[in-house]
């Protein structure tokens, strides 16, 4: 059921993140993994355009020097590719769009709708969608989708495949949305190479802090923008596929004109409620 009850709800508030189980079936995630296969293979990234994309600062700004479409993956599906071992293995389509991997599903947007009004969302509007096919290191999500208030963003984590200990699952740190932002991904003057920089440090982290969070193929994680969490290496001979995207309250909200993704006057953040 897409609407959380009083309990979930509270539970969310204080532990950062939320697991609702079977919120798609067996079958939209097949059609989700039929189309981002079709996406994936028509995909003709040119050498020096196959981004890292990393949550650690070094490899970050390292990529971004080589290519800028981490800052206009606004308009398109953008790919950006995790190196392993001299070999890029693991890729991620990114963009702001839930567009036509969602819908390739049939699927609509009402259980969408009816969980983010449980939240008391008023006008959220979406603004970052990626279909992830790798790990990632510790960090906050409002680190790269900065509001003023902070509070304002949400992730919504769909496993399009079991995400089990042995492949790659998400772990948390219980409570760690209430502690504020550690640092910034901010954009840099026009021209300037690297396209982006960081404010502030991600601080070494406890890893006996983090409780793993595994789920079975279809569940959704709510993720608040601030708890911090991450995914181990993924060692077992499964894939990990998961689709998320972000919510952001518009209503009272001012977007950061320092973040890396910027909407404009022709593409604009959608909104979740139509």
């Amino acid at each position: 059921m897409a609407c959380l009850s009083p309990s979930q709800l509270q539970k969310f508030q204080q532990d950062g993140f939320l697991v609702l189980e079977r919120f798609l079936s067996a079958e939209e995630c097949a059609a989700m993994q039929q189309r981002i296969g079709e996406i994936v293979a028509e995909m003709d990234v040119p050498l020096h355009c196959r981004t890292e994309f990393s949550t650690q600062e070094e490899e970050q700004l390292r990529a971004q020097a080589y290519c800028a479409i981490h800052s206009s993956s606004g308009d398109r599906a953008r790919f950006y590719l995790k190196k392993k071992k001299n070999l890029f293995q693991y890729s991620l389509v990114s963009t702001y769009m839930l567009g036509h991997v969602w819908q390739a599903g049939s699927m609509t947007f009402a259980p969408l709708q009816t969980l983010a009004r449980s939240l008391g969302l008023q006008m959220p509007v979406v603004v970052q969608s990626m279909y992830i096919f790798k790990v990632i290191s510790p960090h906050q999500d409002a680190s790269f989708l900065y509001t003023e208030p902070l509070g304002r963003v949400l992730g919504v984590w769909i496993a399009v495949e079991d995400a089990t200990l042995e492949n790659g699952c998400l772990w948390f740190i219980p409570g760690s949305h209430t502690s504020g932002v550690s640092r910034r991904m901010v954009r840099a003057p026009v021209g300037s190479v690297p396209g982006t920089s960081f404010l502030g440090s991600e601080p070494a982290r406890d890893n006996s802090l983090f409780v793993p969070t595994p789920v079975q193929r279809g569940a959704l994680v709510l993720i608040h923008g601030e708890v911090v969490h991450k995914s181990k290496q993924n060692l077992s001979d499964h894939s990990r596929q998961a689709y998320t995207f972000h919510l952001m309250e518009a209503s009272g909200t001012t977007w950061s004109p320092e973040n890396w993704l910027q909407p404009t006057a022709e593409l604009p953040f959608p909104p979740l409620y139509t």
